[in-house]
């Protein structure tokens, strides 16, 4: 970026993504949209190919589509709904229907608040390492050598998504999705604790950023993992969907209050802050009402 400029970056950091053109063809269809629209012999012949892929047997019975539902005496492989008469709107009625309105409010500060905390810890690292923090307080580096070292500490602490997604993984299964989240919230919140004294070691505050992001990052895949499961099939797609936009509403405010902050020489308010945001998305999960862990996905409310 120092030899060539940004649009180099942003036009070499996307060209992994037409990889995802490569595979998308590779991708099987859902059995269940197949099933839906009719597309029988299509749905069975993937499942049929995930079943020889695991070892596996397809059980006994027959892929009944919504058109062609009978009540033969075979069992269906794959349930269709049942309703055909709800529609996109009476979705939404049931998303904000008084039983799912605390699980709604709950995912949508989780959300918020842990897109919130990455990219301020994101935004942190750039804004310490560049030639723009002036400031006597949290600084990565000597004033000679920021501009050098900004590219370094942003590559650093961008691999520490790497450990974060292999740890999430490994604990999300054995203690659950809300207690793994709980966890690394809390570890984020201790480890940007040190910041706030006015860090002057380099090493240890790259460490500490690094940690912070790393497990900030994996209580995102987990919320990915859980909030999908909280939600009944028949709205979990349009759900999921609002949880995630309001998430970006966080991921737009906060360059606003951290940059400022920071441009500011306030480093210590805004790691107090992100500390608070931090917290409160832990509490969100542990007070959500449900853990999915283990549990079969709903199909209704």
């Amino acid at each position: 970026m120092p030899s060539f400029g940004w649009r180099w970056l942003l036009a070499l950091s996307s060209a992994p993504s037409f990889i995802v053109l490569v595979l998308y063809c590779l991708a099987p269809e859902s059995p269940r949209f197949l099933c839906a629209k009719g597309r029988i012999n299509e749905a069975r012949n993937i499942l049929e190919k995930a079943a020889s892929v695991n070892g596996k047997l397809l059980p006994s019975g027959i892929l009944v589509s919504d058109q062609t539902q009978d009540h033969s005496e075979n069992t269906p492989l794959l349930s269709p709904r049942t309703d055909n008469a709800k529609s996109g709107s009476s979705s939404l009625l049931i998303l904000f229907s008084r039983k799912l309105i605390r699980t709604n409010l709950l995912l949508w500060l989780l959300f918020f608040g842990n897109t919130f905390s990455y990219y301020g810890i994101v935004l942190l690292t750039s804004e310490l390492s560049s030639d723009q923090s002036k400031c006597r307080g949290i600084a990565l580096h000597s004033q000679k050598s920021q501009n050098s070292s900004l590219y370094t500490d942003v590559f650093v602490t961008s691999l520490a998504e790497v450990p974060g997604l292999i740890f999430s993984a490994f604990i999300v299964d054995r203690v659950g999705r809300k207690l793994s989240m709980v966890i690394m919230f809390v570890l984020a919140s201790v480890l940007l604790l040190p910041l706030t004294t006015n860090q002057s070691n380099e090493i240890l505050t790259v460490v500490l950023l690094f940690g912070a992001r790393a497990f900030v990052s994996a209580t995102f895949t987990v919320a990915c993992i859980y909030a999908p499961e909280v939600y009944p099939t028949e709205i979990r797609t349009s759900a999921v969907g609002i949880a995630n936009a309001i998430g970006k509403i966080g991921g737009m405010v906060c360059p606003l209050v951290a940059v400022g902050l920071v441009g500011a020489c306030k480093q210590t308010y805004a790691l107090i802050m992100f500390q608070v945001v931090i917290l409160v998305s832990a509490l969100s999960v542990w007070f959500s009402p449900f853990e999915t862990n283990g549990m079969n996905l709903s199909e209704t409310l």
